[in-house]
């Protein structure tokens, strides 16, 4: 699971914004009482999983799922392969069978399916998704159809890529690749040409990266690798670029976790990670426009990995169900209908006023 910070204790960063902005009545909760959840349910009758989006149909899913046939490092009983399912539970199918995988997504055509694997490089270190100083060297792009077959390899370069997802039109892939311990984003065509670099930072490290809807505008998150290890957590900022590596703009300013962001269908609110009190991570609305973010997950456990579907109606997010943090990991449906996220409220991609004061 690449895009996990490291962390060993809890810290909220107090919000910069000098005049801060409500979320406004669209991204307001619909739940009358402060701390509870709008619904929530369990998909059932699949493995351990995590790291889950939605297909164009937002009932098909896709995620990191645990199984035994998957390399995993020593000390680990399973590693994660690719698979699809509904969020109800059904048509579930194993898409890849040998390395270990991390990150995938579906094609808006709902035909084909975009994934990471290091099935070609076995003989590589197994490596650590969760540590950049370890990610599994080797872990490549592919492509297949919906059953796994007709797999086309579209990277052959041995480096780290992963954090993959594709644009809302299919016409491009977005993707992380690590060089000599530096991430930065990258762009290609869905048959590997047009390889373009995005994102040229030392000490920046972007990942996470998901398009728009209007196609060339990219959200994503990144962390410094001097503060990499010495701040925990791991200070996180949302950003947003042309995939032309123009309009670079900065989204948060709080210095906080601000971990995992997916974009909303309605082009100006995403999903995203925080710390609170007591190593609490939960799931936040945030508005790409500026403001206080709002909290969505109320649960003593790990909270993470949110997406939402493409009609804005369902959030997915991995919620530790016992036995230790982020251990048991399973991939939970939101009814979010109520928040009006979906592509019928999308006005463009808002522009942001800076804090006046920062830290």
């Amino acid at each position: 699971m690449p895009d996990k910070p490291t962390s060993s204790a809890a810290r909220r960063g107090l919000t910069l914004f000098a005049a801060s902005l409500a979320l406004g009545a669209t991204a307001a909760l619909a739940a009358d009482a402060p701390g509870k959840e709008l619904p929530v349910r369990l998909i059932p009758n699949v493995p351990k999983n995590a790291e889950a989006y939605y297909g164009p149909d937002s009932l098909h899913v896709i995620a990191q799922t645990q199984d035994p046939q998957a390399l995993h490092a020593e000390g680990r009983e399973t590693g994660a392969l690719t698979y699809t399912f509904t969020d109800t539970g059904t048509d579930v199918k194993r898409i890849n069978d040998r390395g270990q995988d991390a990150c995938s997504y579906f094609f808006p055509d709902g035909k084909r399916l975009v994934w990471t694997s290091t099935r070609d490089n076995l003989d590589m270190p197994i490596g650590n998704w969760s540590d950049s100083d370890d990610y599994p060297q080797g872990a490549e792009l592919y492509i297949s159809d919906l059953d796994g077959k007709n797999i086309k390899r579209l990277t052959n370069n041995k480096y780290y890529e992963a954090e993959v997802s594709v644009s809302p039109n299919g016409e491009w892939i977005v993707f992380g690749r690590q060089i000599d311990g530096k991430m930065d984003l990258w762009r290609m065509r869905p048959d590997g040409s047009g390889e373009q670099q995005i994102t040229f930072t030392d000490d920046w490290q972007e990942g996470a990266p998901f398009y728009l809807p209007d196609n060339e505008t990219i959200l994503y998150r990144a962390w410094k690798r001097s503060e990499y290890g010495k701040i925990k957590p791991t200070p996180m900022t949302v950003f947003t670029i042309k995939h032309d590596g123009s309009d670079h703009t900065v989204r948060t300013f709080d210095r906080d976790m601000n971990w995992a962001p997916y974009p909303a269908p309605d082009g100006r609110h995403y999903v995203f990670v925080r710390i609170v009190e007591g190593n609490n991570w939960e799931v936040f609305l945030g508005d790409l426009a500026g403001g206080e973010p709002q909290r969505l997950t109320f649960n003593p456990g790990f909270d993470g990995f949110p997406s939402l579907s493409p009609d804005g109606k369902k959030m997915l997010f991995a919620r530790s169900t016992g036995g230790g943090f982020m251990s048991n990991l399973y991939t939970h449906v939101m009814d979010v209908s109520s928040l009006n996220l979906g592509p019928e409220n999308y006005k463009g991609v808002p522009g942001i006023t800076p804090p006046k004061e920062q830290e």
